[in-house]
């Protein structure tokens, strides 16, 4: 070893004093056993190394050399969900590893694209042209799928291979979501092991926890029919639970007594109706002409049962009532709600030989378990469709509510509740309840907002005089339409307070009382009741340009 030392710095120089010193035995520089098997290790390493220098690695060379066994010889077990249930089986399966104590090793799927494969495929995989070739290990592909309100998401695994090992036995799960484009609709789960019971226990535990760990339990979802391009996917949206309580909806009172009493007196009482042999299932009709409350009746049910799982089919998920039911089953305690029912009275499923829908709906009721915590809940503007199938299958319907126009205490009740921070003459909203007989609260909320726009700088009080011009404003003929989507009539006059009578008109869906809802105009022969032009009936008689008589039910339009 050589020393160098810096010496004394003189004016112009500096000398240096080298030290030369024998070296140093290093310790334990004698060979030793353990050295010589690590040198066999690396060349044993090394010669496997030039051999197999021109074999790729593939993903079934992966599975079988962490299994050490034959593919043959194991049998593969294999489960399958809905494709709406993705980001639920991803919930399961990263529970059971979590609980599992194993070491779990996730390896990516390269090329699994429109590539139909399972365990059995890579566990017979032979030759670079076999029916798995160019599946490589890689990266892991997930896709972020929604798992609550306001955007939540969870990354999901599109495809993936778990290589466990707890010790005692190794154990692989492939695992693969829908690819619609492929006509896989499905998400499935294969199970493989090294010990022939232990596959089936895996499978088992996954779908337990999966139903455990359902991201669906307890929110408020809606099915919708899918992209018109990708018709394999169900779309499910997560919706905020509503906030509302009794004040904001305007029924009589013995209405909202019946509905509570049937939807959340049941689930308050659930124990006792079961230890007395009282069945919970139940169904729930809520008719009447639209506009008159009953999605917003729905909205208040939904405020009210916090923890209860809400499914909604409405529209173009109505063929989706099998899916809707099975979660619903699932995920008691649970409240399905079918609104505008009557549209799948006549219509069949999408395929031929299917059943009519509302006859699949209904043995869909009638096939849940008698302690069934479930309520299924429909409303329709056409209770008269519905009659026949009703009739026929007694029990499905535990009660059907009839839901009226607001009568005068309950335009009152509305124009209080609408009024908001407005301040409005008492006389003056006395004086526009009494003209403004028959209609919606789409109606009354329009009104009121119009009255302030008149009043303009003079907010937040409006005047008679604003209310009055706007109320003419929407009785003026120019306001035809706009009459009748806020539940007024075209001709400009209104109905007396009362229900309706005779059968609804063929409208859209259901308004809401509270928000803004659609408004149909009942129209019937005038002697649909009998005798005469309808008089006795409280029905005023209108004669149209075509020297037909209408009648309207209490003198106004629906």
């Amino acid at each position: 070893m050589v020393r160098v030392r810096a010496g004394e710095q003189e004016a112009f120089a500096s000398h240096l004093t080298v030290v030369m010193e024998p070296p140093r035995r290093r310790r334990g520089s004698r060979p030793e056993l353990a050295d010589v098997a690590r040198l066999v290790r690396r060349a044993v390493r090394g010669v496997v190394g030039v051999a197999r220098a021109g074999e790729p690695v593939t993903l079934g060379s992966v599975l079988r050399a962490h299994l050490g066994v034959v593919g043959a010889e194991l049998d593969v077990v294999e489960e399958s969900w809905r494709g709406y249930q993705h980001v639920n089986v991803q919930a399961g399966i990263d529970a059971w590893v979590a609980g599992s104590g194993a070491e779990v090793r996730l390896v990516g799927v390269v090329g699994f694209q429109h590539r139909p494969f399972g365990l059995g495929e890579l566990l017979a995989e032979s030759g670079p042209h076999g029916q798995t070739a160019g599946l490589r290990p890689g990266s892991v592909a997930r896709v972020n799928l929604p798992s609550g309100p306001d955007g939540r998401t969870t990354a999901c695994v599109r495809c993936g291979l778990y290589l466990v090992d707890d010790g005692v036995r190794r154990s692989a799960l492939l695992v693969r979501g829908p690819e619609p484009e492929s006509g896989l609709a499905n998400v499935t789960l294969q199970v493989v092991s090294t010990d022939p019971g232990h596959a089936r226990d895996v499978a088992a535990a996954v779908r337990a926890a999966t139903t455990e760990r359902n991201v669906f339990r307890g929110q408020v979802l809606s099915f919708g029919g899918g992209d018109m391009f990708d018709p394999g996917q169900t779309l499910l949206t997560f919706h905020p639970r509503p906030t509302m309580d009794a004040s904001r909806l305007v029924l009589p009172a013995a209405t909202v007594a019946a509905v509570e009493r049937q939807v959340a007196g049941v689930a308050a009482h659930k124990e006792r109706l079961l230890a007395a042999g009282q069945h919970l299932k139940r169904g729930l009709l809520l008719y009447g002409p639209p506009g008159v409350g009953k999605t917003h009746t729905v909205r208040y049910l939904t405020a009210t049962l916090t923890g209860t799982t809400v499914l909604q089919l409405t529209g173009d998920a109505l063929h989706l009532i099998g899916d809707a039911c099975a979660i619903a089953r699932s995920l008691q305690p649970s409240m399905l709600v079918v609104e505008d029912v009557d549209l799948i009275a006549e219509d069949r499923g999408m395929h031929p030989g299917q059943h009519p829908l509302l006859f699949q709906l209904l043995n869909e009721m009638d096939g849940l378990a008698e302690d069934a915590d479930v309520v299924f809940v429909l409303t329709t503007n056409r209770a008269d469709l519905l009659e026949p199938a009703l009739a026929a299958r007694p029990g499905r319907v535990d009660q059907a509510i009839a839901l009226e126009l607001p009568d005068a205490d309950g335009r009152r009740a509305l124009l209080d509740l609408y009024r908001g921070g407005l301040e409005v003459d008492d006389d003056a909203l006395g004086a526009a309840v009494d003209r403004t007989g028959g209609v919606t609260a789409s109606f009354l909320k329009e009104l009121l907002r119009r009255a302030a726009l008149v009043a303009g700088d003079a907010l937040p009080v409006v005047s008679a005089a604003d209310l009055e011009t706007a109320l003419a404003e929407l009785l003026d003929t120019r306001n035809a339409m706009t009459r009748v989507l806020l539940g007024g009539r075209a001709d400009g006059e209104v109905l007396a307070a009362g229900p309706f009578v005779g059968d609804v008109g063929d409208v859209g869906d259901s308004g809401d009382a509270g928000d803004v809802g659609d408004v149909g105009v009942d129209r019937f022969e005038d002697d649909r009741f009998g005798d005469g032009p309808g008089e006795d009936r409280g029905i005023e008689v209108v004669e149209s340009k075509d020297g037909r008589h209408h009648g309207h039910p209490g003198g106004g339009p629906g």
